[in-house]
């Protein structure tokens, strides 16, 4: 069935209801960001097997600095052993990561093993993954207008010369082509500040799974409904 389909060529996920599926099971929140965390590397596993060239994951908004200290902090830990298991899933599959958002809000240490994921895993030519961390789309395009600002101060770039194309290579996502797909888990129905500019064509869809239980299946479930949508036009195929 899924040599059948058109695979999108990046996917992006906003990875939703981790703690809604652990407070279901009579289990804190932090054991749901586990079990989510888990469900990544199975997730990247298989878009790369299904043919998904780069695949997209919100894992940590501006906004998630407001939930309970403890949690917050539980999320740090989560990531920084993160950081190392990933480095080691990215050797063993030749997986490019990228990590999107303001690092500078981060703890050192935190910085220093996103800087030696990417440095070690930039020449690979496997699946292309990108963690946005501590990632806000109204902040990236901030941030993206005062590099172009002074590019233009320091002569780098001339007002004139800035088009689409040369404001999208300022974003965190530079190089990057946009989402063919979007994928949000548990129900929600909302884009919560994430890739706002490079969502301006993609397709969405939501899903009622939680995180934690979003599995193979679902992703060809996202795919199969993504293959039902005429992306010249807009709206679904005619049959």
């Amino acid at each position: 069935m899924e040599e059948k389909l058109k695979v999108p060529n990046h996917v992006a996920i906003i990875l939703d209801g981790n703690g809604r599926w652990a407070k279901a099971k009579g289990m804190p929140r932090n054991y749901g960001h586990v079990q989510g965390a888990k469900t990544v590397e199975t997730i990247c596993e298989e878009a790369y097997r299904m043919g998904i060239r780069y695949l997209t994951v919100y894992a940590f908004s501006t906004e998630n600095w407001n939930r309970p200290k403890d949690e917050v902090d539980a999320l740090m830990k989560l990531l920084r052993n993160y950081m190392q298991n990933c480095l080691k899933t990215a050797e063993k599959n030749r997986m490019c990561v990228r990590v999107l958002g303001d690092k500078s809000g981060l703890d050192e240490d935190i910085r220093l093993r996103i800087e030696e994921l990417e440095e070690a895993t930039k020449d690979n030519d496997g699946l292309h993954f990108q963690i946005a961390i501590n990632y806000g789309g109204r902040d990236e395009i901030v941030r993206a207008l005062k590099k172009a600002v002074e590019k233009v101060q320091s002569g780098e770039l001339a007002a004139d010369r800035i088009d689409e194309a040369a404001f999208g290579n300022l974003l965190d996502t530079g190089g990057i082509p946009d989402p063919d797909l979007l994928i949000r888990t548990c129900n929600e129905q909302r884009i919560s500040n994430f890739l706002l500019w490079q969502l301006a064509y993609t397709e969405f869809y939501f899903t009622p799974v939680p995180w934690p239980d979003f599995s193979k299946e679902e992703l060809i479930k996202a795919v199969e409904a993504y293959n039902h949508r005429d992306r010249r036009y807009g709206g679904l195929k005619e049959e």
